[in-house]
């Protein structure tokens, strides 16, 4: 029940509440600000307090509470006035409930999310979760429940002809942190890796060329485009030692067990998961555009003697906004602990997940440590159940976990409004989840016959570090209260999944970074894959016996490890405070080095072992730029140099491969050039090009008026600049140009394959993802004095009919790929942006690089529509923007874009952060891409997009006297009488 009452007079609020509400910090009572004359008085029941909420110019809420308890529940109660339907959504989507609400269409999500079992793990940890950290769980809903009870649901629930919605648990709001840990860290690469390497496998026997050095050594490279790294001398300091660089390849031939019909299952269980969006990134974690960005400097070269730390989470870019802004604040009072933190939140979550505190801030990139193994199970089939009963370990069955399933769907039938309908799902589709227990208590995601031995059935089962339960939000919990380096490094050992690399500065001025998360130890990898050898642990593993693939078990346990196997010690996870060089940077990079030389399983660990992270990091575009940055700064860094460096948007693969181009260019006007090369001389479209090339800045300006650039002001934009236009045609150009490189070298040479093949060993399907495949192409275009375009495979990636010289074949595919983006861009594809101009001058960059901000209903909730901004054209989505492939302003879009709408962005900086730790406490800016609220035609929807969009701030306020000296609207919140 609520109540308000209009008209309750500040000198009534400051002799109730002001005098629990001292400053902490500084002794200080909270301020007033005598311009809000009068407060609403709500009632709420489940406060044991009283509860100030100010909300600022932006709607950002400032809670200043009593206690733990009322904090909790009032982040519960506003998170819901604003973000109720995303936070509903989230916590069905990962439930595997999410049909239930949108329709039958989310069944085969659910399906996949019931048998993953993120909810299992969530409510599993319920148990291991300390008292405090239970406040504010119990709070947090309480919070959510009393906004439900007293508001209408958001205008989505309407198209969906729903009048309620399911209250708030504490299993909610775990199973969306679980949730947003498995997606920053779960990994289903194995299966399209296995299939991949199969393949090429079987086509190498067949046509005469190396198969596994094809996918190894040529296309799925674990090196990076560029090989940048965040601690350069870790390895060494821990006295990890180096093996034979050829150690450990991949073996020439396949173990047995990845024959046909690991084949067949693997692709059977991929084109299942094919289906659930919410699983995209697990499938391509590998190339993927999601990843951050983080760098700190020290107090001995900053301009004021201050660390600093700039940070910007990537993430999806949708409507509404991943994080939330607020403040949470607990004042001193008898029995409680004085609280004052703020950032980004995650509405559905309580706590600071990213953020500061009077003396800390601390922020994170996704760091892909590989905690997922897929297993190929022998199963025990019961004919009368009709399911499989138990996995064959060591020629004994163990038997399986079988959980029934029950779906349901919204029949979203207006004329009969709260229909939910159950949805039948046969028992081998998902009706059934079994559960391998040996597996850290994972499921089988597929069965099938074993097509050599129909007799025999094999399944696909997937062993998770996060099925284990976990306590991350006890981290951010002790880090919203640290006040040091080592609190903070306490925090730490509570961060068992979702690996990330953490960054830290102070204001006694420390800087550090940490890896957090626990990193199971592999068997095989343990003994340097005696006895039997084997396959790398990124590929399908063998699960069938013990001298094989499994996680070891714990014979050295860690501080606070929920993992019930043996995982790497702290001290050698990847880590450095205060470095010689007074800075760190991270880009989801490779921390330490273990994957430059293209073979991560070539370290032993000091104890023994093989030191293995992971098969391969972001590849380097942003990490390269940055250090690029950083290396060319004369004089001490600053805020607003760290803010310069969020908004740069130039193309490191374009400064690293446009002198390849220009160089091809000087060789075809040489005298003597071949023929078909010094063609390209009398072509004066690629003449053009080859200047504006050569003129080039590596920068991505929109180039159009209606474009959004950092430093513009939103509310005018200005015209674009000679120089801004001609940069922009040049990114057009050579954006262009990368796709169809990539199209006459990697994909054509995969195409002439496959046409000599059977279809079902169409190697063309297997082509890498973006990051790779530039990664393939500069390995080929620097080796290529040595390999003349021929990879380790024996396979020629620069195959030019007619031209025997291996440069020349080299000069002209990049000269031709020059004409053939010419041609595209002139061409019907392109008309709605370029009406068919062959003038490069209207190539502008804008008119491609947009971005949509998605809502899950689509439609009219999406942005832009309305709320200020608009789309292009019709023909043309979206809001032009600044950025693309790989720039340090993560834009990204496909390495292989050739349409209108396909240079099109979708993730980026959820958060652009820059703080500077002064003796006071933190000076912090940043913004968020949209605004808190995340309801349709809300003022506060957008309201920060126009300052996101053009690389703008606003200051982060939490002292009292500016936090009230600044609000918009104010709220006191009592206990129920």
């Amino acid at each position: 029940m609520t109540k308000i009452r209009n008209g309750f007079l500040l000198s009534l609020l400051s002799l109730v509440l002001l005098p629990g509400l001292a400053l902490a910090e500084t002794g200080v009572e909270d301020p007033i600000n005598e311009s809000i004359e009068k407060l609403p008085q709500v009632f709420l029941e489940g406060l044991e307090d009283s509860v100030r909420v100010f909300r600022n110019e932006n709607n950002v809420p400032h809670i200043f509470a009593l206690n733990d308890h009322d904090a909790a529940f009032m982040q519960g109660w506003v998170h819901a006035s604003d973000r109720f339907f995303q936070m509903d959504v989230q916590r069905r989507t990962f439930s595997g409930t999410l049909a239930e609400l949108v329709g039958q269409a989310a069944l085969g999500s659910d399906v996949q999310f019931r048998t993953l079992g993120l909810r299992r793990a969530a409510e599993a940890a319920l148990p291991l979760f300390s008292n405090s950290t239970m406040i504010w769980l119990e709070g947090y809903a309480k919070g959510v429940n009393a906004w439900l009870a007293a508001n209408p649901l958001p205008p989505e629930y309407a198209g969906l002809a729903l009048t309620t919605a399911q209250e708030w648990s504490v299993g909610d709001s775990l199973v969306i942190a679980k949730a947003l840990a498995f997606g920053l860290s779960f990994d289903l690469d194995d299966l399209d890796r296995t299939e991949a390497l199969l393949t090429f496998d079987i086509a190498g026997q067949l046509l005469g060329f190396d198969g596994t050095a094809l996918f190894s050594q040529d296309l799925y490279r674990s090196a990076p485009f560029d090989p940048s790294v965040s601690i350069p001398d870790f390895l060494a300091n821990i006295g990890a030692a180096e093996l034979d660089e050829k150690a450990h390849a991949l073996p020439k031939k396949m173990p047995s067990y990845l024959g046909a019909h690991t084949l067949a299952l693997v692709r059977e269980a991929r084109q299942r998961l094919d289906a659930v969006p919410a699983l995209e990134t697990a499938r391509n974690r590998a190339d993927a555009d999601v990843g951050s960005n983080w760098w700190v400097a020290g107090p001995n070269i900053t301009t004021n003697g201050n660390a600093l730390l700039a940070n910007d989470p990537h993430l999806g870019l949708d409507a509404p906004s991943i994080f939330y802004e607020m403040q949470l604040r607990v004042s001193r009072k008898t029995g409680s602990r004085p609280l004052n933190t703020f950032g980004v939140t995650f509405a559905g979550v309580p706590g600071m997940v990213q953020g500061c505190n009077p003396w800390i801030c601390w922020g994170s990139t996704v760091n892909p440590m590989d905690v997922t193994d897929l297993y190929l199970e022998e199963l025990v089939f019961d004919p009368v159940l009709g399911v499989p009963v138990a996995t064959v370990f060591d020629g004994q069955p163990e038997p399986l976990l079988p959980i029934p399933q029950s779906f349901a769907a919204n029949a979203l039938d207006p004329s009969q409004p709260d229909t939910v309908v159950p949805v039948p799902v046969p028992a081998d589709q998902g009706g059934v989840t079994l559960v391998v227990p040996r597996r850290n208590n994972g499921p089988i995601l597929q069965i099938a016959p074993n097509p050599a031995d129909p007799d025999e059935i094999v399944g696909l089962s997937v062993q998770y570090t996060g099925f284990a339960p976990t306590r991350e939000l006890d981290a951010f919990m002790t880090w919203m209260r640290s006040t040091n380096l080592d609190r903070f490094v306490d925090g730490l050992q509570f961060f068992d999944v979702g690996s990330q690399n953490w960054s830290y500065a102070d204001v006694d001025g420390n800087i550090a970074y940490f890896t957090s998360a626990e990193m199971p130890i592999r068997e095989d990898l343990q003994t340097l894959n005696a006895p039997d050898g084997g396959i790398p642990p990124w590929f399908v593993r063998d699960g069938s016996n013990s001298l094989a693939h499994e996680w070891m078990a714990v014979q050295n346990p860690q501080p606070q490890q929920s993992l019930p196997f043996e995982v790497l010690p702290f001290d050698e996870m990847p880590q450095v405070t205060n470095p010689a060089n007074s800075y760190i940077l991270n880009c989801n990079n490779d921390p330490v080095g273990t994957t430059l030389d293209n073979n991560p399983l070539n370290q032993i660990r000091p104890g023994g072992g093989l030191y293995y992270l992971n098969p391969g990091y972001a590849s380097g575009f942003r990490q390269g730029r940055l250090t690029r940055l950083f290396e060319a700064t004369d004089g001490l860094f600053s805020k607003e140099t760290f803010k310069e460096y969020q908004s740069n948007n130039q193309l490191l693969d374009a400064e690293i491969l446009s002198p390849y181009i220009l160089a091809a260019w000087d060789a075809a006007a040489a005298d003597g050039a071949n023929p078909a090369l010094a063609a390209f001389l009398a072509d004066a479209g690629v003449a053009e090009a080859m200047n504006r090339l050569a003129a080039w800045d590596y920068s991505t300006p929109t180039g159009i008026r209606e474009g959004y650039d950092p430093g513009d002001d939103p509310a005018n934009l200005p015209e674009p600049t000679d120089e801004e236009i001609a940069a922009s045609v040049a990114a057009t150009i050579y954006s262009t140009w990368r796709g169809r490189m990539l199209a006459n070298t990697i994909d054509a040479t995969l195409e002439g394959i496959a046409a000599f093949l059977p279809a079902e060993l169409n190697v063309a399907a297997f082509r890498p993802g973006s990051a790779l495949s530039m990664s393939a192409l500069r390995n080929l275009l620097d080796n290529y004095d040595t390999m003349g375009g021929v990879g380790a495979s024996g396979v020629d990636f620069f195959n030019v009919p007619g031209i025997d010289d291996a440069e020349v074949e080299r000069d002209f595919l990049l000269l031709q790929s020059v004409r053939d983006a010419l041609d595209l861009l002139a061409s019907d594809e392109f008309a709605a942006a370029f009406n068919n101009s062959t003038a490069q001058d209207d190539y502008r960059w804008g008119y491609l690089h947009r971005i949509v901000f998605d809502h899950p209903l689509g439609g009219p909730f999406d942005i832009p529509n309305g709320v200020g901004l608009s789309n292009l054209s019709d023909e043309l989505p979206g809001i032009p923007r600044s950025g693309g492939f790989g720039a340090l302003d993560a834009s990204s879009h496909s390495a292989r874009a050739s349409g209108v709408n396909s240079f099109m962005f979708g993730s980026g900086p959820a958060r652009r952060f820059v703080g500077e730790m002064t003796s006071t406490g933190p000076d912090a800016h940043q913004v968020t891409p949209g605004g808190a609220s995340g309801v349709l035609g809300s003022p506060y929807q957008t309201d920060q997009l126009m300052d996101w969009l053009t690389n703008n701030y606003h200051p982060l306020r939490y002292r009292p006297q500016n936090v009230s000296g600044n609000a918009r609207t104010a709220q006191i919140f009592f206990p129920m009488p």
